[in-house]
């Protein structure tokens, strides 16, 4: 054969040989690993390795791999909980650790390509489209923002939505909580929101909700033109405890991603109240004893870490204004996680069940619900008109016994008189329909044209 062609050839197999003989070098010269000694449950029991909590593992089955994490340890044992459910594990199953000290935490896609997704806690696209492999891949944890370093909250985020724009008015970068029972509505208000929402970036997190319930969200309440602008996060109740604690933290860590880009951003958990659940079942599992109600003290220790991630960024960078939903258990507002929730976010709407089953909606609770951060964001006299709103509303619903048996009598008490003259005109106010948008501006002056000459 001439040299000229044999040249070529030789050149190219010597490139081959120089990219394998590199991707050997930079392999380890051993391996190692541990071996599986107890199956119980959701937890696996290791022994024979030493990796730090929190890391990725690879478990050897009959067919194929599955992924773990190192959730606990007692002595020399290690605590693994499969990511999924796995068959075919058998005793003295190897465990292979997935890397050494900062390359063993798994990393995850963020940025620009996830918009309109819908993808699985894992980061895997759910929707059919295609894989995120090019996108920038980061790990779940970020390093807690220094609180004087925030921007103050100082700016109303028009939702959209009538009662809050006016009487519950929420800040940029707030992080509110929406207390409801089962079945009031509070998907459906979200989805108005996410609709609604000046927002850059919308960012949803689906956690521990029935599958028929991700579909809906996505088809029938976010709809198309919230979806363009959207992330979706689905991780349903069917997957395990880890997933649905890693979908809610790769939800967030995906908005403070936009965030740190310098967007605005929404975030919507649904729900608060399952991320606590699979905490719950995680600590139960590794033997972390009950304390609350059955809620183990790491519960209480995850729901501030998680939540204090939102919020706004340095001033002139972005924010993320949060909204995450409390299930209160037989309407009961004294629930543990929803009494912890109370204390950690910055206001709470309470959604009605006898409101809801009135026809009412959406189904607020005015005299219950609170936003902590709306006097810092509405002036003085928007504040006034909507403690006069309040009064007037609660003054009516304490009264409203007397009125329907017609005990009431005109003409001894001038507040309940104006009360009860108003009180179809601020029940109309709150009331506002699934497709309709009620900017803050327009909002606030008929707020002004209702109670402006009240006192």
């Amino acid at each position: 054969m001439p040299e000229a062609i044999t040249n070529p050839h030789r050149h190219h197999w010597c490139q081959a040989l120089g990219r394998v003989r590199r991707g050997v070098e930079a392999l380890p010269p051993y391996r190692v690993s541990g071996r599986i000694t107890r199956a119980t449950g959701m937890v696996l029991e290791a022994v024979g390795l030493k990796v730090p909590l929190g890391s990725a593992c690879r478990i050897e089955l009959a067919e194929g791999m599955a992924e773990a994490e190192v959730v606990g340890f007692a002595g020399d044992k290690l605590f693994l909980m499969p990511l999924e459910a796995i068959s075919g594990l058998t005793p003295g199953a190897r465990v292979l650790p997935l890397g050494e000290g900062a390359q063993s935490a798994r990393r995850f896609p963020l940025g620009e390509s996830l918009l309109g997704r819908v993808v699985d806690g894992n980061g895997r696209p759910l929707d059919g489209g295609e894989p995120l492999a090019e996108a920038p891949h980061a790990p779940l944890a970020t390093p807690p923002l220094n609180p004087l370093s925030r921007a103050p909250i100082e700016e109303q985020i028009d939702v959209g939505i009538r009662a809050i724009n006016a009487l519950l008015s929420v800040g940029r970068g707030q992080r509110m909580g929406l207390f409801a029972g089962s079945g009031v509505g509070k998907s459906v208000l979200l989805g108005m929101m996410a609709r609604f929402t000046r927002a850059d970036v919308i960012v949803v997190g689906l956690i521990g909700e029935r599958g028929r319930e991700v579909q809906d969200f996505i088809d029938n309440i976010l709809g198309e033109e919230g979806r363009r602008r959207a992330v979706v996060v689905a991780a349903p109740a069917d997957t395990s405890p880890l997933q649905r604690l890693q979908g809610a933290a790769y939800a967030t860590r995906l908005a403070e991603g936009f965030r740190d880009q310098g967007r605005d951003v929404l975030l919507i958990m649904d729900s608060l109240t399952r991320y606590a659940m699979a905490q719950r079942e995680i600590a139960l599992a590794i033997g972390e004893p009950p304390a609350t109600k059955g809620y183990p003290p790491s519960v209480f220790a995850k729901l501030p870490s998680l939540v204090e991630r939102a919020g706004n960024a340095q001033r002139g960078g972005g924010s993320i204004t949060a909204f995450y939903t409390v299930l209160t258990e037989g309407d009961d507002q004294q629930d543990p996680i929803a009494d912890s929730a109370r204390a950690i976010l910055d206001g709470h709407i309470v959604l009605s069940r006898s409101l809801a089953e009135a026809g009412h909606y959406p189904a607020i609770d005015i005299e219950a619900s609170i936003s902590r951060a709306m006097t810092a964001i509405v002036d003085r006299d928007q504040q006034a008109r909507a403690q006069r709103f309040k009064q007037l509303f609660s003054r009516y619903r304490r009264n409203q016994d007397l009125i329907s048996v017609g005990a009431y009598t005109p003409g001894h008490d001038p507040q309940l008189d104006q009360a009860v003259q108003l009180y179809p005109h601020l029940e109309r106010f709150l009331q506002q329909r699934i497709d309709e948008s009620a900017a803050t501006a327009p909002t606030q002056q008929a707020l002004a044209q209702l109670i402006g000459g009240t006192s």
